[in-house]
């Protein structure tokens, strides 16, 4: 049948008035042409301005819960707001390039003044930076790549992922940025990154593989590793995923993660420390070095924090049992230097140790200061005393070599304090995030001058007119072309905190991944309570009923 006619009184009212906005008709009219320029004019400005209210009206959302985050300087120590602010421009600087150079790439290259996709194209800074953003209350820029984030952030691509690496970096800054700023589209965006990462856990023994293609869902290991699951990388997602079941009251991402600790706690051994690789078969160990630094470091990290995670209830009690276990084995392996009495963590495979330490290690002074509220008085004092000598030492990876940047491991000879082994340095945050703990929970302000000394000397020697490069060697301070994204999301967030009330981000409410991505403690759910009950909602709640703080930070 054909297309239903229009009347023929219809018709006539349709052509009357199509035919004063005819050009021949309005040609003969003059004064009836201009009025008619002019009311186009006046709606293509009315429209255009309503669009422009709108945008305005989501910025000045995101601006009222940054100001309630905002710190009130008036009451605040003049010299940490002096310091607080440097670093907040550090970070400015930092953004400003990577939005002229890099946008929506994952990494700027400083040198070249252009980006790079080293994890496939996912936005990896601009992610990882979301917290940072709305923590420094840099309202407008937060704005920007909120948007950025809902349009353009996909993650269809046939690309080989890093399981934990994406966890931590774009599933974790994700999820924070949920937390801080209520924003679902951040909670969205998290479930569908988790979802295409799912299935590298389907394995026999529920270890996952640590490689998984993001549009086919095909997972593996890598080769280098002759098949083995790498300890950090299998035994890190527990924060990210057991928040995202919190969030999403969805309880199979908590599943997954949670089965990787009960399997390894089947065959934990006495001193708690693990090789770094397990076979993802049978779940078994298999003979490696047992590292507190690379490729072992967050496993540890993340049995305590997944026990403050939990609010430190009895659901979450064989967490902190595992940790403590872990600990007294990492007591083993501290030695001391001669002459000046460096602590160090050394690694050890089978029943050999090397007297070497990873930068990336440093993050264990702070995880056992942060641990240490847990025991008892006497063994609190032992693992806090504990906490601060190795500072010190890791301090000292920085203040011993000419640029006053630290090399990326150092090497303990017999005789001597300390040499440097690998001699870049990439911009890590690890010891600063130490020293924010250690000021947070004892109040010292030493580790406030250390910290910046370290902040002066990335700004001396690592900040470029378009950015902040890493070193290839901390000796001649010759620079390289990466800005990894983690400076922004973890050093520079680190060093902000660290001159900055201990109540703003409340280590009572909060709980850091391993990539400096602050999320919301939540109690843990009871046996036969589901999340309908608990997590989300509750959570908004005390989010909204946080006391506001006014002024600019």
């Amino acid at each position: 049948m054909g297309k239903k006619s229009l009347s023929s009184s219809s018709q006539s009212w349709w052509w009357r008035g199509w035919r004063y906005l005819h050009p021949q008709h309005n040609l003969r009219r003059p004064l009836l042409l201009a009025l008619f320029i002019i009311s186009f004019v006046a709606l293509t400005f009315l429209l255009s301005g309503l669009e422009s209210l709108s945008v305005e009206h989501q910025l000045e959302n995101v601006k009222k819960h940054i100001r309630s985050w905002s710190i009130v300087e008036e009451e605040d120590d003049p010299l940490n707001v002096e310091r607080r602010r440097a670093v907040k421009e550090a970070m400015i600087h930092a953004w400003a390039c990577y939005e002229m150079y890099a946008w929506g790439h994952d990494e700027l290259q400083p040198q070249t003044r252009d980006g790079v996709d080293s994890f496939g194209g996912l936005g990896a800074t601009l992610v990882d930076s979301l917290d940072t953003l709305y923590i420094m209350g840099l309202d407008e820029q937060f704005q920007r790549a909120r948007e950025w984030v809902a349009n353009s952030l996909n993650f269809n691509k046939n690309y080989e992922a890093s399981v934990f690496e994406t966890t931590i970096r774009v599933i974790g800054g994700l999820l924070s940025a949920y937390d801080l700023s209520d924003d679902k589209v951040f909670l969205e965006k998290a479930r569908d990154i988790a979802d295409r990462l799912l299935p590298a856990w389907n394995t026999p023994s529920g270890i996952p593989y640590n490689i998984i293609n993001l549009r086919y869902g095909d997972a593996h290991n890598p080769r280098w590793t002759g098949g083995k699951s790498i300890l950090a990388d299998a035994g890190s997602e527990q924060l990210e995923f057991i928040a995202l079941s919190q969030r999403t009251k969805d309880p199979k991402y908590q599943q997954k993660v949670e089965y990787v600790i009960e399997e390894l706690h089947k065959t934990f051994p006495a001193d708690g420390l693990l090789p770094i690789y397990i076979d993802p078969h049978t779940g078994i160990t298999s003979y490696s070095k047992i590292s507190f630094g690379a490729l072992g470091d967050s496993f540890y990290e993340y049995l305590l924090k997944a026990w403050i995670q939990g609010n430190k209830t009895e659901s979450v009690t064989q967490y902190r049992e595992m940790w403590e276990t872990s600990m007294r084995g990492l007591k083993s392996l501290i030695r001391r230097t001669t002459p000046s009495s460096y602590a160090y963590i050394c690694e050890k495979t089978g029943s050999s140790l090397s007297d070497k330490m990873d930068e990336l290690a440093c993050f264990a002074p702070g995880m056992l200061a942060l641990g240490s509220t847990g025991y008892g008085p006497d063994e609190a004092e032992k693992f806090l005393s504990l906490a601060e000598e190795l500072a010190w030492t890791c301090y000292n990876f920085y203040q011993t070599t000419p640029t006053k940047l630290a090399g990326e491991n150092y090497y303990f000879p017999a005789g001597q304090d300390m040499t440097v082994g690998t001699s870049w340095s990439i911009l890590r945050p690890e010891t600063v995030e130490s020293l924010f703990y250690l000021w947070r929970l004892t109040g010292n302000k030493t580790y406030q001058e250390w910290g910046w000394n370290i902040f002066q000397a990335f700004e001396k020697n690592s900040r470029v007119d378009t950015g902040y490069s890493g070193l290839k060697d901390v000796s001649s301070g010759e620079k390289d072309n990466m800005m990894q994204s983690f400076f922004l999301a973890e050093t520079l967030k680190y060093l902000y905190l660290l001159f900055s009330p201990p109540s703003f981000i409340s280590l009572d409410e909060w709980v850091f991944n391993t990539e400096a991505h602050p999320l919301r403690i939540v109690t843990r759910p009871a046996n036969g309570e589901t999340y309908s009950t608990i997590g989300q909602g509750r959570l908004q709640e005390r989010f909204h009923g946080r006391k506001g703080r006014s002024g600019s930070n």
